[in-house]
């Protein structure tokens, strides 16, 4: 009597091993687009911080500041923030000549890097947020005017343009900043529907 309660309690536990993997087995990729879109998510919300962070700093400094990103080796961005040194605003090559020195120590994005990225996704361009009639030209993921250097002065006005990231897949995300009132906005990109929400 022993032995067959012994083996109805194996047969019970194997078909619940069966049933567990299953679930998993058809849950786990719903689970990974889920958790890609969270860490994307992650990823805007760190850039939007850095962007309101040097708005601010710009108001308190009462001087011309920009945000610069910058791609490290092992994959991961820092973000540095610089100071206008001649009165022509923050440039690339006073920046590298060292005329717009340096307010910020770079910092480390956390969650842009290996999976999350700036860029945009394969596939056909999404439209330009600006601009929904254009399209986006891809290669160029960090857009302010003709720079990459997020600019704000100190009224709180801003440099206009937008950041784009990627988990690589499917999906995109744009951090928004828009120059009159140095207001940013991170809004995500339908691919069904060709538009930003």
């Amino acid at each position: 009597m022993k032995t067959s309660e012994h083996g109805f309690e194996v047969a019970e536990l194997v078909v619940s091993l069966a049933v567990l993997s299953l679930m998993l087995t058809l849950g786990l990729p719903a689970l990974t687009h889920f958790s890609s879109g969270l860490r994307l998510r992650l990823a805007a919300a760190e850039l939007e911080g850095a962007l309101r962070s040097t708005r601010s700093l710009a108001i308190r400094l009462d001087t011309e500041v920009a945000v610069k990103f910058r791609p490290r080796a092992d994959g991961t961005y820092t973000w540095a923030v610089y100071r206008d040194g001649n009165g022509n605003g923050v440039l690339n090559r006073d920046i590298t000549s060292g005329i717009d020195p340096l307010v910020t120590r770079p910092q480390v994005l956390e969650e842009l890097g290996r999976r999350m990225r700036f860029g945009f996704p394969p596939g056909p361009p999404a439209r330009d947020p600006g601009d929904p009639s254009k399209r986006l030209t891809p290669g160029d993921p960090i857009r302010f005017n003709q720079s990459d250097l997020a600019s704000f002065g100190p009224l709180g006005t801003s440099t206009p343009g937008s950041l784009y990231v990627t988990d690589g897949q499917s999906r995109l995300m744009a951090v928004r900043v828009f120059g009159r009132t140095g207001k940013v906005k991170i809004i995500a990109y339908d691919f069904d529907a060709e538009t930003w929400k």
